[in-house]
């Protein structure tokens, strides 16, 4: 995520690019614990890749849902009562989730987003006199 912002990092684009599918991406040097915020209720995106040895030659990807994370989510408390949420590793690193990229496969109809083509723009044809593309 760049400077922190919010939402997701990925976003495969179907073919005809009717449909997209928003990815949360989390990248670790090592297998460290996941930091989610302070509120489970802002997680965004309905698939999260947590990618450990990011820096290195051979990183690994655990591909989870957004349920997922909220089931295996830590809370913890600072001592100034800050409230705070992780995955912690023993949670994501597991079997079943590395490398399961099969488990995006084909989104269902909650977790894409469908475009009306009367919303997108009409495709460009020509310049127009000032230099700008125009309909």
């Amino acid at each position: 995520t760049v400077r922190n912002a919010r939402g997701a990092d990925l976003y495969p684009v179907s073919d005809d690019e009717s449909r997209v599918l928003p990815i949360q991406s989390k990248a670790l040097s090592k297998r460290f614990p996941v930091p989610l915020g302070r509120s489970l209720d802002t997680l965004r995106s309905d698939w999260w890749v947590v990618t450990i040895n990011a820096n290195t030659a051979a990183p690994t990807c655990y591909v989870l849902t957004k349920d997922e994370v909220k089931a295996a989510a830590q809370r913890g408390t600072s001592q100034a009562g800050a409230v705070s949420y992780w995955l912690a590793p023993k949670s994501y690193a597991l079997p079943h989730y590395e490398e399961a990229w099969h488990r995006l496969g084909t989104p269902s109809a909650a977790e894409i987003l469908k475009f009306p083509t009367e919303t997108l723009p009409s495709p460009v044809t020509s310049p127009s006199s000032d230099g700008r593309l125009t309909p």
